[in-house]
């Protein structure tokens, strides 16, 4: 099975980030339905081993908190721009819970990403660079006022490849509590 973590995005928040989108050739937009914030991709996970993955992820315990859109961006460059991106704040709770999801891979033995986490969300992918007008994008402002992004559970996903695209496809979800 091909997995990842992350959090959800409530629709509001989905539907204000559909309307940045441009038309800029080559672009590979995020369907709506799958706009949201990775926490970690694990890849090809044995069905065998996602029950130990649950009940480790299970054993998180954060509180909520919110977290709050800082600007846009591209990977890996300027130059080179492959990803459009919504960038996020990396407030301390983000960070905390980013590192308990990576302590229950390592309890599961599962390999991580090498790269360090980024908080960010991904608009859209692009084919070739197309630079004048991924600038012009990149410099549109945000919307004002943004909607919140409270963050309450994170959830295990499964992403089906198919000829139309990936599916992401909720195998359990994790609250996240206070105290």
């Amino acid at each position: 099975m091909r997995l990842f973590i992350a959090i959800d995005l409530p629709l509001e928040l989905k539907k204000t980030l559909v309307k940045l989108r441009r038309d800029l050739p080559g672009a590979r937009w995020v369907p709506t339905a799958q706009i949201h914030l990775t926490l970690a991709f694990l890849g090809e996970v044995e069905e065998a081993r996602v029950e130990q993955l649950r009940a480790e992820l299970a054993r998180i315990h954060r509180p909520p908190f919110p977290l709050t859109l800082t600007g846009m961006g591209c990977f890996p460059s300027w130059q080179q721009p492959r990803v459009l991106w919504v960038g996020l704040l990396s407030q301390p709770q983000l960070l905390a819970l980013v590192a308990a999801v990576q302590n229950a891979l390592r309890a599961c033995d599962l390999p991580q990403d090498e790269r360090p986490f980024s908080a960010h969300i991904t608009l859209a992918r692009l084919k070739r660079p197309v630079g004048r007008e991924v600038a012009e994008f990149l410099a549109q402002p945000l919307p004002d006022p943004l909607p919140s992004l409270p963050v309450r559970e994170f959830i295990l996903f499964q992403s089906r490849l198919t000829p139309h695209g990936a599916e992401h496809l909720p195998l359990s979800s994790f609250s996240l509590t206070p105290g």
